[in-house]
C-alpha cells in the first residue's frame, strides 16, 4: 500500500523507523541532488544529504504539518547548504564525477542513445555544472529550484524566506549569467537546462 509523506511521518514520529526509512529512499536522490547543485562537491552534498535526513528524524515530533514534508526537508537541507557555503568561502570549483547521473546534472538522457551522444550529454552536463558554480550563492540556488526542482516562485520565496520580487530578480540574473556563459562556449541554453522535476515530485507524492 503506497502511503503519503504525511501518513509516513505520522507512523515515523511514532516510532516507526521503517517508515521513516521510506521517506529517505523516496526523497534521498532529490535531496542529494538540492545540495549536489548548491554546493559543487559531491562527498560535501552527500555528508549534507545525511545531515538533513538526521535532523529531520530529530524533529519529527515538533514538524505540525502546515507545510509538506518535503518542502521543511527541502528548507532543512537549504539550510544546511548555505551554512556550508558560509563556513568554506571558497571561490573554487570541483568537476562532477565522471560517474554522475545525468538527470542530477540536469541534462535529458535519451533512450538508445549512442556512446557518442553519452560522451556529448556528459561534457554538456560538466559545462552546465561549471557555469552554476560562477553563480552568487543565492542565484545559483533560486535556479535548482525553479529549473530542476520544479518549485513555484512562490514555493521558493517560502523556503529562501525572501520577498516574491527577489527571487525573480535572482531568477532572471542567474539565468542571464548562465545563457551568455554557456553562449560564449557555444551552447545553447534550451538543450543546458531542463525543467521536470515537477512531474518526479508529483509522481513521488502520488
Amino acid at each position: 500500500m503506497h502511503r503519503t509523506d504525511e501518513e509516513l511521518v505520522e507512523i515515523a514520529a511514532r516510532g516507526g523507523t521503517d517508515a521513516f526509512n521510506e521517506l529517505v529512499v523516496r526523497w534521498e536522490r532529490p535531496i542529494h541532488a538540492l545540495a549536489y547543485r548548491v554546493v559543487g562537491r559531491d562527498e560535501d552534498a552527500r555528508e549534507i544529504c545525511q545531515e538533513a535526513f538526521l535532523r529531520a528524524f530529530r524533529g519529527l515530533k515538533r514538524f505540525k504539518g502546515q507545510a509538506k514534508f518535503s518542502s521543511w526537508l527541502y528548507r532543512i537541507a537549504l539550510n544546511l547548504c548555505h551554512d556550508w557555503l558560509r563556513r568554506q568561502r571558497r571561490g573554487g570549483f570541483v568537476q562532477p564525477p565522471e560517474d554522475a547521473e545525468p538527470g542530477e546534472l540536469g541534462v535529458v538522457n535519451p533512450i538508445n542513445e549512442t556512446v557518442e551522444d553519452l560522451i556529448i550529454r556528459r561534457d554538456l552536463g560538466r559545462a552546465v555544472a561549471q557555469a552554476m558554480a560562477r553563480l552568487p550563492a543565492e542565484q545559483r540556488t533560486v535556479i535548482v529550484l525553479k529549473e530542476y526542482h520544479g518549485f513555484t516562485f512562490r514555493e521558493i520565496a517560502e523556503l529562501a524566506e525572501c520577498p516574491l520580487s527577489t527571487v525573480k530578480t535572482r531568477l532572471y540574473q542567474g539565468l542571464n549569467a548562465l545563457r551568455k556563459h554557456l553562449e560564449r562556449q557555444g551552447l545553447s541554453m534550451s538543450t543546458a537546462v531542463r525543467p521536470g522535476w515537477r512531474q518526479r515530485r508529483a509522481a513521488q507524492e502520488a
